[in-house]
């Protein structure tokens, strides 16, 4: 029988225990720097993301789960959150009621995300949420790894910075930051699991969850059906400047005092039925006939082509293990918006 002397590698080690060289380390460390740098953060921004490892990842995460949830929530609309390009750019310069539903999302999406990093172990300062605030808690025992709401929120907060005083469309980007993070906070769950003889719950554990994403992508949406459009004025006892209703009233927007979970814009959206540096417009784009082809065309009427289709049809669960299905094809009619 061979021998292996102490210290020694055989080559067969689990790599988890192999160690870092300083320069698979300091290779590390520069891969996610460079991450840091081609987000084109702002520079407190981008200290943050340098200090944990974690964060460059979460911030990508964030910024991908953001866009494909803005994308799916207006899949039926003439804006379809299309951001290629030029087009985030300028709708991010205007405060379009577009532009409140962005950055409510997406700061709701790194709120979800750094919460989920937290739990996953993918953060070196922080783990798990480690503060059980439920009722009865003699009979629970707090277990399992709850979604580290806490962390996240303080990490947003201070990532997004404070609130501004005078200018109004800094204030109202602020508003929507914080609408997006507390539709996160309103949607935290408790699941808990019972341990007992025989399936009785005499001790439970229990830890805390975020609602899924597409859940907040949703009550976003609606919240950007009901956003309401704002002026400023100045609070005389602080000198600060307030969000309000306008000046000047609106036919067909409401006078209505914000609450602090209303999206609010300032700027009237275009029409987004023809391309412009704030979208593509909506020719050639697929349209539902019977749903959303009036709406989206803009009234230039649609196309209508037909075409062959074969898709998986009768399909069956075979033991063991897969699905067997036949191959059905029908004709179908696709429909598209006119120039």
């Amino acid at each position: 029988m061979s021998s292996v002397l102490p210290g020694k590698l055989t080559g067969n080690e689990p790599l988890t225990i192999l160690p870092l060289t300083s320069e698979m380390e300091e290779a590390a460390v520069k891969a996610h720097y460079k991450v840091c740098d081609r987000l084109k953060l702002e520079k407190k921004q981008r200290r943050m993301c340098r200090r944990d490892p974690g964060v460059a990842e979460t911030l990508m995460e964030a910024i991908s789960m953001s866009a494909l949830e803005c994308q799916y929530q207006f899949r039926f609309e003439r804006w379809n959150c299309t951001l290629e390009g030029r087009y985030r750019a300028s709708l991010l310069k205007r405060g379009f009621k577009e532009t409140a539903f962005l950055y409510a999302i997406s700061s709701a999406g790194l709120t979800h995300a750094m919460a989920k990093a937290c739990s996953a172990g993918r953060m070196e300062r922080c783990t798990c949420d480690e503060a059980p605030d439920l009722e009865n808690r003699e009979a629970w025992q707090w277990g399992g790894c709850g979604d580290n709401l806490k962390y996240s929120n303080k990490f947003v907060k201070e990532f997004l910075g404070r609130k501004p005083n005078k200018d109004l469309r800094a204030r109202v980007d602020f508003h929507n930051n914080l609408v997006g993070m507390k539709v996160i906070k309103a949607g935290v769950e408790t699941t808990c699991k019972c341990h007992g003889v025989s399936g009785s719950c005499t001790v439970r554990t229990c830890w805390r969850q975020l609602s899924p994403f597409h859940e907040i992508g949703k009550q976003l949406k609606q919240k950007y059906e009901t956003s309401l459009k704002v002026g400023s004025t100045t609070n005389e006892a602080t000198g600060e400047g307030d969000i309000s209703p306008p000046k000047k009233s609106i036919p067909g927007h409401s006078d209505q005092i914000p609450r602090t979970t209303d999206l609010v814009y300032i700027d009237d959206s275009p029409s987004f039925c023809m391309m412009s540096r704030y979208s593509p417009g909506t020719s050639g784009r697929k349209c539902y006939k019977d749903k959303n082809c009036d709406s989206i065309c803009c009234g230039r009427g649609h196309n209508t082509q037909s075409r062959v289709v074969t898709r998986p049809c009768q399909c069956q669960v075979r033991w063991c293990c897969y699905v067997e299905c036949k191959q059905c094809t029908q004709r179908e009619e696709v429909y598209t918006c006119k120039d």
